[in-house]
């Protein structure tokens, strides 16, 4: 890449201060068209010029879209680490983000699930389905277990539960390690989860309000929420800094670099 001008220069330093950090990643995009960076910068800055957040907890919802496996965008998690460790974050607190994110895949049944129950009952099964609060002392004991460790319930456990008991012990058990462990405060917990179902790489408006009720819940302001759903929203810069690459590439190869 050719030398950057004056103005390019300028917007790097302007990144570099307001962001705390440049990545070669985007010295191309700067160095391809100029105008577009200073858009994304003028976007991406607003949680860090106005928000409420600390650094650390900003670095942590980037790692957690990132990481998460709707994404795993590798490059990103990467940057966003080393950012966290930089702003003091611990490896405790970063390994807990991991474990937070790694329970996504439990959608697949909160989703799945109401539609198995009315297609059963469309097809005049439904009398083949055990009715939520009928199972009896266990069931009981596992909804509130699980509501002393994650500090709600949701109707979207009840007929999960109902369905498939041994599974949900086992996912009760898996999902609350990280709330053993108290190294995240509960409400930054819930701003993790509020990043990875709103994520546009997700989109899981079920989960989204779940954990959104329950971080004011736990006493989290608007503006602390806003600033989350704005840091998670950057997300589609991937698809710049992922092809811009392969552009410079391709046109290398077709002798047009």
């Amino acid at each position: 890449m050719s030398e950057l001008s004056p103005r390019q220069r300028a917007l790097k330093e302007a990144f570099t201060e307001v962001r705390g950090y440049w990545s070669p990643v985007w010295d191309q995009v700067l160095a391809l068209d100029p105008d577009f960076f200073e858009a994304y910068l003028n976007f991406s800055a607003v949680p860090w010029r106005h928000g409420v957040l600390e650094p650390k907890v900003r670095e942590f919802i980037y790692i957690a879209v990132d990481a998460s496996t709707t994404h795993l965008h590798a490059a990103g998690v990467r940057t966003h680490m080393k950012n966290a460790l930089r702003h003091g974050a611990t490896q405790q607190e970063i390994m807990e983000v991991l474990q937070l994110i790694s329970v996504l895949g439990i959608h697949s049944v909160t989703h799945g699930v109401p539609i198995l129950v009315k297609e059963m009952e469309a097809a005049g099964r439904g009398e083949e389905l055990p009715k939520p609060g009928t199972g009896g002392e266990r069931e009981a004991r596992l909804k509130a277990e699980f509501t002393a460790a994650r500090g709600y319930w949701s109707e979207l456990w009840d007929h999960v539960l109902a369905l498939s008991p041994d599974f949900f012990e086992a996912y009760m058990h898996f999902s609350a390690a990280p709330w053993k462990h108290g190294m995240l405060a509960p409400k930054v917990k819930e701003f993790i989860y509020i990043a990875i179902d709103a994520a546009t790489t997700h989109l899981y408006a079920p989960g989204t309000r779940v954990h959104i009720r329950n971080a004011i819940r736990l006493g989290a302001t608007r503006q602390e929420i806003m600033e989350v759903l704005e840091l998670t929203s950057v997300l589609g810069i991937h698809s710049t800094t992922h092809g811009v690459p392969i552009l410079l590439e391709e046109l290398q190869t077709a002798g047009k670099g």
